[in-house]
C-alpha cells in the first residue's frame, strides 16, 4: 500500500513539474517580443490601412496598429527577427516618416494625394 502511495506521489510530482516547465516556457516566448511606438506622418484611414497591411508582412511583426489621431504606429515584433531600425526603415519605404527617419522619396511620391503630409487631416 505504501509503495502505491509513493508511486502516486511520484506521478503527481512529475505532473506538477511538467506543468511548471510549460508555464516557464510560455513566459520565455512572451519575453522575446517587444512593442515599438513610431511617430508617423500618416493622416487618414487610407494611411492606416496601407501601413497596417504592409507592416504585417515585415519579418518578425506579430501585430500592428495605427492610431490615426495621434499618428502613432504600434508594432509588436519578435526581437530575434527584427529591430526598431528595420521597422522604421520599413515604414519609410511605405512612404511615411518614421520618427527621425524621413519617408523614402519614391515611395512618398507614389502615395495618393490625400495621404501626403502637407494635406489637412480628413
Amino acid at each position: 500500500m505504501k509503495k502505491k502511495i509513493n508511486q502516486i506521489g511520484t506521478i503527481v510530482a512529475i505532473f506538477v513539474l511538467v506543468l511548471f516547465s510549460g508555464a516557464v516556457h510560455a513566459q520565455e516566448k512572451k519575453s522575446n517580443t517587444e512593442k515599438l511606438e513610431i511617430k508617423t506622418s500618416a493622416i487618414c484611414e487610407m494611411c492606416k490601412t496601407r501601413l497596417e497591411e504592409n507592416m504585417a508582412f515585415e519579418k518578425g511583426v506579430t501585430a500592428v496598429t495605427l492610431d490615426v489621431e495621434t499618428k502613432i504606429l504600434t508594432v509588436e515584433y519578435k526581437t530575434g527577427k527584427s529591430s526598431p531600425e528595420k521597422l522604421r526603415k520599413a515604414v519609410s519605404n511605405i512612404g511615411y516618416d518614421a520618427d527621425e527617419v524621413p519617408a523614402n522619396k519614391k515611395a512618398y511620391d507614389r502615395l495618393p494625394g490625400c495621404c501626403k503630409k502637407d494635406v489637412a487631416p480628413h
